[in-house]
C-alpha cells in the first residue's frame, strides 16, 4: 500500500503527529516534506517459496536518488525482531553520498539492480539489530547502512515506513533510474528553497505546522 497519505486522512494525520515530527525537526530542522510512504510486510517463507527474500546492504539516499538530509521512519505494525528479520544497521557507517554501487544482477534480494553495496566497504560482524515492538518507531539517516534477512519465522513483520526530507535535499537526476515523487507533502514550515518537490497536498490538509 504506497502513498496512503494522501488518500486517507488518519494516515496523514499519524504521519504528522506533534510526537512523530518532534524528533524529525531537531533532525531536519522546521521545513520538512513527507516525501513517500508505504506499508511493508515481510510474510514468513511459505514452502516452495524463495528461501533467501532478503533487503541487501543499502542506504536509502542512494536507493531514492537523493543528495541532502533524508530520514526514514520504521513504524511497527507488528513486533519485529531478529526472529522474523527485523532491519540491521552498521552503527557509524556512512558512505560518500556520491558512492555508486556497482552494477549487478539482483539474487533473490528485495531491491532494484544497482543498489546493493559492496561487502567490502564494512563489517557485518559490527551489524546491529533494531528491534521495535507494535506501535514503537525508528529512525535512520539516509546514508546509514541498513538491510534485513529473510523472515524464517511464522509471524508477518510490516511496518509503516515514511520519509522525510528537509527543504534543502535534492532528487539526482538518473537517466537510468528515473523517479518521480508524486505525492509529497510540505509537512511544516514553508518550501522556501524551490528544490523541485511540488507540494502535493491533499486539500482536505489544514493542521499544517
Amino acid at each position: 500500500m504506497h502513498n496512503l497519505h494522501v488518500k486517507e486522512e488518519w494516515v496523514l494525520r499519524l504521519a504528522t503527529h506533534p510526537k512523530m515530527l518532534a524528533p524529525l525537526k531537531a533532525i531536519l530542522g522546521p521545513n520538512m516534506i513527507l516525501l513517500d510512504s508505504r506499508f511493508i510486510c515481510k510474510y514468513p517463507v511459505g514452502p516452495g517459496e524463495d528461501k533467501e527474500a532478503f533487503v541487501a546492504w543499502h542506504q536509502d539516499a542512494r536507493y531514492w536518488g537523493l543528495e541532502g538530509d533524508v530520514v526514514s521512519v520504521w513504524m511497527a505494525v507488528d513486533d519485529a525482531d531478529d526472529e522474523n528479520a527485523c532491519m540491521q544497521v552498521i552503527p557509524g557507517k556512512t558512505l560518500n553520498p556520491e558512492y555508486v554501487p556497482p552494477p549487478r544482477t539482483p539474487r533473490a534480494r528485495l531491491l532494484s539492480t544497482n543498489q546493493a553495496i559492496s561487502q567490502e566497504l564494512y563489517d557485518t560482524s559490527k551489524a546491529v539489530s533494531c528491534a521495535v515492538k507494535a506501535g514503537q518507531m525508528s529512525l535512520h539517516h539516509g546514508l546509514l547502512v541498513h538491510g534485513s534477512g529473510t523472515n524464517r519465522s511464522s509471524r508477518r513483520r510490516c511496518g509503516y515506513v515514511i520519509r522525510y526530507v528537509s527543504i534543502s535535499a535534492r532528487p539526482i537526476e538518473d537517466p537510468d533510474r528515473p523517479r518521480s515523487f508524486p505525492a509529497t507533502v510540505l509537512v511544516c514550515g514553508q518550501n522556501a528553497s524551490q528544490n523541485s518537490f511540488e507540494d502535493n497536498s491533499p486539500q482536505w490538509f489544514t493542521w499544517r505546522e
